[in-house]
């Protein structure tokens, strides 16, 4: 096997398909493959169908050999945090509350749109049941370990999809984010996931957490985030909270680079007490960004801790005594 396949992008992968160099079934056997011998200490699939992978992954291959190439993502495997309605396979949300059998032979927005870009299904990444907390664990699937070090988290909800990227499993991964289950576990494993605005990629059925919950991509890189918002922003109908298709190319937007854009950021949200090592890391990107032509001012938010306006949000109920409290006796 090609270990540099596991290190590979969607972007690269897609430029070797076209050039012959690589062919779908042999990138999805590598990272079938990679799952099969790494996955037991990490536990981020819930599900891999091996057959069901490769029969898309033949499929794809029939396509290039023709000349054919459909979409933007043909032959890329992609795993798909198990929220999401696949037709082929049953979606449990880690419940046992959950009968499978009535999830089949649907489709999700994001799954149906990268269906029509020719994806390879790479299986179904782990989540908390019901995907609501930070970090992955159900009890179905068990728990989920972080890929740098299996004793720690690799944080939630989408930290099955966070540990298929990082360990090069699949080099793009569905994910969903209300209070942060994107952007927590791409933090915690050392990759890119992307919260979009709401309702800028379709999501059906809704979510239980209602506005604060988005569809989102998890890549290697930017490029390939950007790459995957271009197919997940497709309209669909089912959507009824979707906001009108605004047709952007999020690829051939990062080509303007961020000279002149106006950023706004806060180290310690004017209340949280910040590690140093994060502060230092904060501080560092500022001034990249800085140096990049970015025009980057510090703005606090203005109010103390959040957590009681974030929980009502939520959990759809009112905030607990305790804060409460700390909203009445913030400074």
């Amino acid at each position: 096997m090609r270990n540099d396949i596991l290190t590979m992008t969607a972007t690269d992968l897609l430029g070797y398909y076209r050039t012959g160099k690589l062919s779908p079934v042999e990138v999805s056997e590598a990272m079938l493959n990679q799952i099969e011998r790494l996955d037991s200490h990490t536990n981020g699939f819930c599900l891999v169908d091996r057959k069901t992978s490769l029969d898309f992954a033949r499929e794809s291959e029939t396509r290039y050999q023709r000349g054919e190439p459909q979409g933007l993502l043909d032959g890329v495997p992609v795993g798909v945090k198990d929220v999401f309605l696949t037709p082929w396979w049953p979606t449990r949300r880690g419940s046992h509350t959950v009968d499978p059998d009535t999830t089949l032979n649907k489709a999700a927005p994001s799954v149906a749109a990268l269906a029509r870009h020719g994806f390879v299904p790479i299986g179904k990444t782990t989540t908390p049941e019901l995907g609501w907390k930070g970090v992955t664990d159900n009890p179905i699937d068990g728990v989920t370990n972080n890929p740098w070090n299996p004793a720690k988290t690799a944080g939630g909800s989408s930290g099955g999809s966070a540990v298929a990227v990082a360990l090069g499993m699949a080099p793009l991964a569905l994910g969903t984010d209300a209070g942060g289950s994107i952007r927590i576990p791409a933090a915690f494993c050392g990759i890119v996931g992307f919260k979009p605005s709401f309702g800028e990629v379709p999501h059906w059925p809704a979510s239980p957490f209602g506005t604060l919950a988005h569809a989102g991509p998890m890549a290697w890189t930017v490029e390939d985030c950007a790459l995957m918002m271009n197919v997940l922003t497709e309209a669909d109908h089912r959507d009824s909270n979707a906001v009108p298709r605004r047709s952007i190319d999020y690829l051939a937007a990062l080509e303007g680079g961020v000279k002149g854009l106006k950023i706004a950021y806060s180290p310690n949200l004017g209340f949280v007490d910040v590690d140093p090592a994060v502060e230092a890391a904060l501080a560092e990107a500022v001034a990249v960004f800085t140096a990049l032509g970015a025009e980057v001012t510090r703005v606090d938010p203005g109010f103390g801790d959040p957590l009681g306006a974030f929980g009502h949000l939520f959990y759809g109920a009112p905030p607990t005594p305790s804060a409460i409290y700390r909203q009445k006796n913030a400074p």
